[in-house]
């Protein structure tokens, strides 16, 4: 049985707009909280930079590259997204990286309202806002939020509104919501395919296995056709190899985090299928960084765990656990991430003497720079990635000081630096922070 949705008579104006608020409350935050990091240079080229490029050739009409990734490097061989382009015509307005944190910090919050909605619906509307709060405090959102940008932001409302509308018993509109996944990554429609599932599981045979059917064709296509045709190496770029038994306690930390945050009420609903499949990629990859709590990765399953929670929370006998333990775990989130929420590497004149520096490159120009400065130039600037390793000659070099030793080291880096001195770059400027060159 699912959530009994009916409207309640004792529902007021005001209690109808408290998911909104919270929703609200939420956007404000994550906003403040992006554009705190793009202000002290803690965004980077990787992934905020490539997000940028792509939506900026969308914006000018062109197809979709990122510089950063490669000298004209297409993005949809990377990762099928093509929902980015509806982002397009904000960047036209506002052509700056801080228009792509903003979208994503609204896409978010958005999500708040069908949880905020379902909770209150089952646990009354002061429990439902401590759940809301615990949900929009989540350690998946506060992770992809403390972590630039990603295309995955666009299916977290999806998704949050699909799930709703499977405890509404609203098939046909779960099945809408839930459509657009194909347009925002490859393995996305999977999820697609478990709404299916769920549908099967619920009594809708026919829709349901039509549903996870195409859900699981359009996956197989866009990864062994449609990425490989797009990509100029003719693979899969993400294919990285199995390894499903390694960290093993990385993968079950993980897990446990995301059901203790509901008492695990979560597991006591079929909506937490909905889960399935981005959990499997991710535990059986040997990509380690797909297997623990950090990065976008745990993002989409927020508002799955929540809202499954809202619907198997009714077989408690002690229904106040999961707001309680909703609240103490995004608490506790909140603390973990906000140690992350720093004023950066740079002081403010340090930070001030890096625009100036900055500010000397033309607009159009063509300019490698390191990763925490390329967002910088994104916006009017073709921009390249230095790693240490690119045989790239661009007309203008920025380094920062003191630079990462991702994805290089430390020593190839400085290397590459004195090489580019002594081959025909000169020193426009440099301070404690920065030096930039130009080709001679």
């Amino acid at each position: 049985m699912l959530i009994d949705l009916a409207p309640a008579p004792a529902r007021t104006r005001e209690t109808r707009a408290i998911p909104y608020l919270v929703a609200a409350v939420a956007f404000a935050g994550y906003s403040a909280w992006s554009l705190q990091r793009l202000r002290t240079f803690d965004a980077s080229g990787f992934d905020l930079g490539i997000f940028e490029q792509a939506v900026r050739s969308y914006a000018h009409g062109h197809w979709p590259v990122s510089d950063l990734l490669g000298p004209g490097a297409p993005t949809l061989g990377d990762h099928f997204h093509p929902i980015l382009a509806l982002l397009a015509p904000f960047y036209l307005l506002w052509p700056s990286p801080a228009c792509l944190l903003v979208a994503q910090a609204f896409l978010f919050a958005l999500s708040a309202v069908p949880v905020t909605r379902c909770a209150s619906r089952v646990l009354g509307a002061r429990r439902g806002v401590v759940v809301s709060a615990g949900y929009v405090l989540s350690w998946g959102l506060l992770s992809a939020v403390n972590f630039d940008f990603h295309e995955v932001c666009f299916a977290v409302p999806m998704v949050a509104f699909a799930a709703e509308h499977l405890l509404r018993e609203r098939w046909r509109a779960a099945v809408w919501c839930a459509l657009p996944l194909v347009l925002v990554k490859e393995d996305l429609p999977l999820t697609l395919a478990a709404v299916g599932v769920v549908l099967v599981f619920k009594g809708q045979r026919r829709l349901g296995w039509a549903v996870a059917g195409f859900g699981v064709a359009t996956s197989v296509l866009l990864v062994t056709v449609v990425l490989p045709a797009l990509n100029p190496a003719g693979a899969y770029a993400h294919s990285g190899g199995l390894n499903p038994f390694g960290g093993s306690i990385v993968k079950v930390s993980m897990l446990l985090a995301l059901v203790v945050p509901t008492a695990f009420a979560a597991l006591r609903s079929p909506v937490l299928l909905l889960a399935v499949p981005t959990l499997l990629w991710r535990l059986v990859s040997a990509n380690d960084r797909y297997w623990g709590m950090g990065y976008h990765y745990s993002a989409v399953l927020m508002p799955i765990v929540f809202l499954a929670a809202a619907d198997g929370v009714r077989r408690f006998d002690r229904q106040w656990l999961f707001p309680a333990c909703a609240l103490v775990a995004g608490l506790a989130s909140l603390g973990l991430q906000v140690a992350h929420l720093t004023d950066g590497v740079w002081t403010p004149s340090q930070r001030a003497g890096i625009d100036t520096v900055l500010a000397r490159i033309p607009d159009d120009a063509t300019v490698m720079a390191s990763n925490r400065l390329a967002p910088r130039l994104t916006s009017r600037c073709m921009v390249l990635f230095f790693d240490g390793a690119s045989k790239e000659r661009p007309e203008w070099v920025a380094v920062a000081k003191p630079e990462q030793s991702w994805p290089t080291t430390l020593a190839t880096k400085g290397l590459a630096l004195e090489e580019l001195k002594s081959t025909g770059y000169l020193r426009v400027a440099e301070t404690d922070s920065v030096v930039l060159l130009h080709r001679g």
